[in-house]
């Protein structure tokens, strides 16, 4: 029955494409982020329960991830551009020396994925169907650290390490597309996904979510010049068993964000499936990236 659904979902999603605006430069790419904690990185989804596809290669692909603060110890695409694809362990840190956040990049040895695997799947099938002209291209941008929050990790004004991740997406952003300029390729910053506030979810941080969440996409769009990219944002409903009382507070705040945003949407991801309490398995964390394309899909078509 799940597989079912998720094969009419499809095509639900392959009917929405056709009111997604075209781009008829042969160099155009369409250019979509993924940041976060934890669930962006996709620690325990686990890479060899992933069913290969053949349209990994159409989708061009940078990443950083790991744990935080980023440094050496993250699994990465070297800043070079590559294809859609699992990532590896990289060079993880052990063991934890007291005060590091340090939990091995991915809990399985053969490292792990996140939503943007799924996303980017479904997205450049129907680009590739679209049939009203125009060489369009995808490209992902992923950038995501475990155990990270706003304050502490993602602060758009903060100089120190408590921004130092916010400043990895920009600068990581930036290098992307300043080498795909260099192949000749120019960039649409189409759409930012985020799969965060679970490190948030306590008495101290919760009340502050909303406006730190605000606050960091309107210097993201500004500081990448993306005015009108679409932001998606999305929580581990089930983050501890359901049983955190300051998940919903989140959940609240990312819905109020996105109710005063025209370019922002909440997507519940409360009927993805899960490895423990912390995080979704391979399955949950591909259904999350399917949520994700068919929400960007929507957001388009009401813009239009």
């Amino acid at each position: 029955m799940k597989n079912f659904f998720r094969f009419t979902l499809l095509i639900s999603v392959l009917a929405l494409g056709a009111a997604v605006e075209t781009y008829a430069a042969d160099n155009t790419v369409d250019l979509i982020l993924v940041a976060g904690q934890s669930n962006a990185v996709g620690a325990d989804a686990n890479p060899t329960e992933l069913a290969p596809s053949d349209i990994d290669r159409e989708v061009m692909f940078w990443w950083r991830t790991g744990d935080p603060p980023p440094d050496k110890h993250d699994s990465t695409s070297a800043r070079k551009w590559t294809h859609l694809q699992p990532q590896p362990l990289g060079n993880p840190k052990k063991p934890r020396d007291g005060k590091a956040r340090q939990w091995g990049n991915f809990s399985h040895p053969d490292g792990g994925f996140g939503p943007e695997i799924e996303m980017g799947r479904v997205l450049a099938m129907v680009m590739k169907h679209d049939d009203r002209g125009g060489n369009k291209r995808l490209a992902i941008v992923k950038a995501a650290f475990s155990g990270t929050g706003i304050r502490r990790d993602w602060n758009p004004t903060s100089k120190t390490d408590s921004g130092a991740c916010y400043r990895a997406l920009v600068e990581e952003t930036k290098a992307a597309i300043k080498a795909a300029e260099a192949k000749g390729l120019k960039m649409r910053l189409r759409g930012f996904t985020w799969v965060q506030g679970e490190s948030d979810a306590n008495a101290r941080d919760a009340a502050h979510y909303e406006k730190a969440l605000r606050e960091m996409i309107a210097a993201l769009r500004k500081d990448l010049n993306a005015p009108e990219m679409i932001a998606l944002l999305a929580i581990n409903t089930r983050f501890s068993g359901g049983k955190n009382k300051f998940v919903p507070k989140i959940v609240e705040a990312q819905k109020a964000v996105a109710a005063t945003d025209t370019r922002c949407a909440y997507v519940d991801t409360s009927q993805a499936s899960t490895a423990n309490n912390v995080h979704y398995d391979a399955g949950g964390t591909v259904w999350v990236g399917h949520l994700f394309a068919e929400r960007l899909l929507m957001v388009e078509a009401e813009l239009e």
